[in-house]
């Protein structure tokens, strides 16, 4: 079936090719890839419960991109809020969570930066490159620690990846003086 295939794309080659495995002609194939594989599933987030994964499934949001750009402005988290019965408190966290899973090559060592007080764009945007990475280090050692190089981009790719728009304050009533 391949020398057919190849006599019917080249027909130059013939049978020639066929004999020398070397030199007969492949047809190149075609490699599909889902877009499910380039996006973390819901599970990823941490402190997301079972209940928030179905709510936020039956939403029609099944992975941290889409959950991302679904709550990134206030308007859009009360919104879901009234439909899913999670706290506006609670997406906004899970958007900051999501901003941070997509800063390329941060992976690794994320529970790390976490633990570092590290929770949103914001805060990592206001980190000074060569301290973090000191601090990175000192948390996992020079093996597993990424370079000073890798800590810019993270800070550089900050900037860009600062989507999710602060809550509002809320305006506590005036006290009435009598």
């Amino acid at each position: 079936m391949r020398e057919r295939a190849a006599e019917e794309l080249n027909p130059k080659m013939g049978r020639m090719g066929a004999e020398d495995p070397s030199r007969a002609f492949r047809p190149r194939l075609a490699t599909t890839y889902s877009c499910r594989a380039l996006y973390r599933t819901l599970e990823y987030l941490r402190g997301i419960s079972d209940d928030d994964v179905r709510r936020l499934r039956a939403r029609g949001i099944h992975h941290t991109n889409q959950l991302l750009h679904r709550t990134s402005l206030a308007i859009d988290r009360g919104r879901l809020s009234r439909r899913t019965g999670i706290s506006v408190a609670r997406l906004f966290e899970f958007a900051n969570q999501c901003t941070l899973l997509e800063v390329s090559g941060m992976e690794r060592v994320l529970p790390v930066v976490r633990r570092l007080g590290i929770n949103s764009m914001k805060a990592l945007h206001a980190q000074d490159a060569k301290e973090l990475q000191a601090k990175i280090v000192d948390a996992v050692g020079f093996a597993g620690a990424p370079t000073l190089s890798d800590v810019q981009y993270w800070i550089s790719q900050s900037g860009a990846l600062d989507i999710v728009e602060e809550p509002e304050p809320t305006k506590e009533p005036l006290a009435v003086i009598e």
